[in-house]
C-alpha cells in the first residue's frame, strides 16, 4: 500500500497501479481514440477535398491534436481520472493527497503523454514506471498525480472472540462514553489477530490496551481477570449495547398519534409493627459506610 498522507495527517491506504495494468488501460484508451480519429479524419478528408493542401494539412493537425491530446484531457477532467481504459481495469488518477484531479493535472499529464507515450511509443513511460517506487510516469511526477487501483480484493472481517462465560454481563454498568473510536479499533484489531502474535508480545499489547481502557472508563481494573479476557468482555458489552440501540422498537408508528402515558404503578407501603402509645419509636441502626477507594488508572501486570 501507499503511505499517502493528507493535509489532516491521515494516512491513506491506496494501492498504486503497476505497469501491466496501466499499460493495458493506456492501450484500451489509445484504441478508442485512434478509432475515433481515423473515422473523423476520413470524414474531414472528404469534406475538405475542395480545399488547398495547406488548409487540408491544418485541418489534419488540428484533428490530431484534438483527438489524441484534447479528448484525453477532457475525459480525465470530466470523469475525475476515470477514462474508459482505466474504468475497465479498475484504475483511477488521483492527486498526491488522494483527492480528485482537476484540469491542470489532466493538462500536464496530457502534454507529457505526447512525448512519453506517442512520440517515443511508450518507452519513456515504461522506464519511468519501472524505476518509480509507486509506478508513476513523468506526467504523473510533473502533475503531482498517482494512478491507484480502485477494485482491490476484499478481506474477510474476522469476528471478535467471545469472552469467557464467567465474565458475561459483568460490565453492564461500565461507562463507555469516553472511549474514543481509535481505541476501539485498536482493541478489535488486537483481538482478531492475537492468535497470530507472539505470546509475550500479545500479552504486553493486551496489558497496554487494557490500561488505556481502564483510564478512559475511570473504573478500577477487575481483580484476577486477564487483560485479554477483560478486553473481550468490554467489546462484547459494547456490541450488545449497540445492537440493543439499533433494534430497539420505536415508541409510535409513522401514522400513530400520541398515546397517553401509562399510569405509574402504586408504590408498596412498608409494613411497620405497631408501637404502643407513649413508647419511643424504634430507631434503625445506621449501616456502616464502606471506605471510598480512589480509582486507579491501571492495574494489569505485564508478563514476566
Amino acid at each position: 500500500m501507499s503511505d499517502l498522507v493528507t493535509g489532516d495527517a491521515v494516512v491513506l491506504g491506496l494501492r498504486p497501479a503497476r505497469l501491466p495494468s496501466r499499460g493495458l488501460a493506456i492501450l484500451l484508451d489509445l484504441a478508442v481514440y485512434v478509432t475515433g480519429y481515423v473515422l473523423i479524419s476520413v470524414g474531414l478528408t472528404m469534406a475538405t477535398a475542395s480545399l488547398d493542401l495547406a488548409a487540408q494539412a491544418a485541418v489534419a493537425v488540428a484533428s490530431f491534436l484534438l483527438f489524441l491530446v484534447g479528448v484525453p484531457i477532457a475525459v480525465e477532467t470530466l470523469s475525475h481520472g476515470r477514462s474508459l481504459g482505466k474504468l475497465a481495469c479498475g484504475l483511477r488518477v488521483v492527486r498526491d493527497d488522494g483527492g480528485p484531479i482537476r484540469f491542470r493535472h489532466a493538462l500536464v499529464r496530457g502534454a507529457m503523454g505526447i512525448v512519453e507515450l506517442i512520440l517515443t511509443f511508450g518507452s519513456i513511460a515504461c522506464i519511468a514506471s519501472l524505476v518509480s517506487a509507486r509506478g508513476r510516469r513523468l506526467g504523473d511526477v510533473f502533475a503531482g498525480t498517482l494512478v491507484v487501483r480502485e477494485r482491490v480484493p476484499g478481506t474477510r472481517v474476522m469476528p471478535v472472540p467471545p469472552p469467557p462465560p464467567w465474565l458475561a454481563g459483568r460490565f453492564t454498568g461500565l461507562d463507555l462514553s469516553a472511549v474514543p473510536d481509535g481505541l476501539w479499533l485498536a482493541i478489535r484489531q488486537y483481538l482478531t489477530r492475537m492468535n497470530q502474535l507472539d505470546p509475550q508480545v500479545g500479552a504486553a499489547m493486551a496489558v497496554r490496551l487494557a490500561d488505556d481502557l481502564v483510564a478512559r472508563t475511570g473504573a478500577p481494573p477487575p481483580a484476577g481477570v486477564p487483560a485479554a479476557a477483560f478486553l473481550m468482555a468490554v467489546v462484547h458489552e459494547r456490541q450488545t449495547r449497540d445492537a440493543a440501540r439499533a433494534f430497539r422498537p420505536s415508541a409510535a408508528g409513522p401514522g400513530a398519534g400520541f398515546a397517553p402515558a401509562p399510569a405509574p404503578a402504586p408504590m408498596p407501603m412498608p409494613v411497620v409493627a405497631p408501637v404502643p402509645y407513649g413508647a419511643p419509636a424504634p430507631v434503625a441502626p445506621l449501616a456502616p459506610v464502606p471506605p471510598v477507594e480512589a480509582p486507579r488508572a491501571g492495574g494489569f501486570a505485564p508478563p514476566a
